[in-house]
């Protein structure tokens, strides 16, 4: 067995999933799952099962045994109580890393956001700005997300787990409902407010090549396209009513959420297949 990928149902990982499975040949893929049949797909094409809940102890054991590698992308997102949040993005998450470690796991792919840097620098954050999960979006999800990358981090410190961060911005595509769901809940930003975005597509080659290039280790990545839209323009594309009064309404941070992809294209040679969401609209990927 290779690598286990959790969360392989979820917006991030059942877009992930078959295009890891297409990269390594059609096996040497074990998935923790809690819906059999959601990923009885993945069955089909060649992925193992292992039917559990990420914050069980045994369940967890059962799907470390004999993996390589760890590409961890399950989580507990939007809408989900403060406690949940943190029990699976922070605590379930610490475990696993240990219990990884324990195992003699070779490396530790951690999928994270961009939400945990908070408020903006004034500039596009970098990997090397302390995270502070504040801001427009804060709440528990980045905060646990922040408190998830600072153990897993310290396990890479002190036990050698090689330990890769992936800072995901804003997730679109392949029929995701995303954007129209996260439009519903931000009513009152400004027009110009801007939200840095990535495609399915990039999100799993960038967790891709953190799976494969040599020397990563205890690094972190932002991964995220060249161009930050606004608001209005997700609007548009999405065919959505422009609220009354968002064209005159003033941004508090235009700086919140927008991310540099500096290191990742320097170190680990990333090149998004969509550099922008024209670009996605324009290939029909949205």
């Amino acid at each position: 067995m290779s690598v286990l990928v959790t969360g392989a149902t979820g917006k991030v990982g059942e877009r992930l999933v078959p295009r890891l499975l297409q990269w390594t040949g059609g096996g040497g893929v074990r998935l923790l799952v809690r819906d059999t049949e959601r990923a009885a797909p993945f069955a089909g094409l060649g992925a193992e099962v292992v039917v559990g809940d990420l914050r069980d102890p045994d369940d967890r054991r059962k799907a470390l045994a004999g993996v390589r590698d760890v590409v961890h992308v399950a989580a507990a997102f939007r809408g989900v109580p403060d406690e949940e949040a943190y029990a699976v993005n922070r605590d379930a998450t610490l475990a696993l890393g240990t219990e990884a470690a324990d195992e003699g796991v070779r490396r530790f792919i951690f999928t994270s956001t961009n939400l945990v840097y908070g408020a903006g620098r004034g500039r596009p954050a970098v990997e090397t700005d302390e995270p502070r999960a504040d801001g427009l979006l804060t709440g528990a999800y980045p905060r646990a997300k922040a408190e998830a990358e600072r153990g897993l981090l310290a396990l890479h410190r002190e036990r050698g787990l090689d330990v890769r961060v992936a800072r995901l911005a804003f997730v679109y595509g392949d029929g995701d409902p995303h954007i129209e769901e996260a439009l519903r809940l931000l009513p009152d930003w400004a027009a110009h407010q801007r939200m840095q975005m990535v495609h399915h597509a990039d999100v799993a080659q960038a967790l891709w090549r953190l799976l494969r290039v040599p020397g990563a280790d205890g690094r972190i990545y932002n991964v995220a396209d060249d161009a930050p839209v606004s608001m209005v323009e997700l609007l548009q594309l999405v065919g959505a009513e422009i609220p009354e009064g968002m064209a005159e309404r003033a941004s508090d941070d235009p700086w919140h959420g927008v991310v540099s992809n500096l290191r990742i294209r320097d170190e680990l040679g990333f090149r998004p297949l969509y550099p922008s969401l024209w670009t996605a609209r324009d290939a029909g990927a949205l």
